[in-house]
């Protein structure tokens, strides 16, 4: 049996979602925060009109690039005066880019990894230069139960070859009993005995 890691066994693809939510360029914000709530999703992937994704808008960057712009102070008196305009911000406004892609063929350790070297939660899924899905922290974390029982039963498989591996390990040596060489001494009670001193 082939020795193989679990982090190589599970790849992207396997926990990606997919299709993916997607917004024009050239989309408010509006419909945006709409997209993401009808959609129950974090984040709209801003794509060209060819389908390209060029960026991704996510809760938190409607919050920060947003929101934050209107202090809770004015937000009655522009409400009033009508100078707050949220669709005249597009798309293209409030994205993040460039995007951070990885390949559905890649493992969920390097998806992991990437996520936290870059200080993200998501990851586009990129495959032949199509957008392919999305991979996030929380799908890496809906598969972690599975993950560690695996772990625990590869342990469990490992230690018991162990046992079995040791039950029938010999080993050529001096007896400890009778002094005699044997090439066939096995352990008992911590001491390696030839097979007539065994018995």
């Amino acid at each position: 049996m082939t020795r193989t890691n679990i982090e190589e066994e599970i790849l992207v693809r396997d926990v990606m979602s997919s299709p993916v939510i997607t917004a024009d360029e050239n989309s408010c914000i509006p419909l945006i925060a709409q997209l993401m709530k009808r959609h129950n999703v974090g984040c709209v992937v801003v794509v060209n009109r060819n389908g390209e994704p060029l960026g991704i808008i996510t809760e938190r960057d409607l919050v920060i690039r947003v929101l934050t712009k209107i202090t809770v102070k004015s937000v009655v008196q522009k409400i009033l005066s009508g100078d707050v305009h949220l669709e005249r911000l597009t798309a293209k406004d409030v994205m993040s880019t460039p995007l951070i892609t990885i390949g559905p063929d890649e493992t969920l350790l390097k998806a992991a990894r990437e996520m936290c070297r870059l200080n993200i939660r998501r990851l586009i899924v990129m495959h032949n230069n199509r957008l392919a899905g999305i991979i996030s922290s929380k799908d890496l974390l809906s598969v972690a139960p599975v993950l560690i029982e695996i772990l625990r039963e590869k342990n469990r498989i490992a230690e018991d070859a162990y046992v079995r591996v040791s039950d029938d390990l010999s080993i050529a040596g001096y007896c400890e009993r009778c002094g005699n060489w044997s090439s066939n001494l096995k352990e008992l009670n911590g001491n390696f005995l030839c097979e007539e001193c065994i018995i």
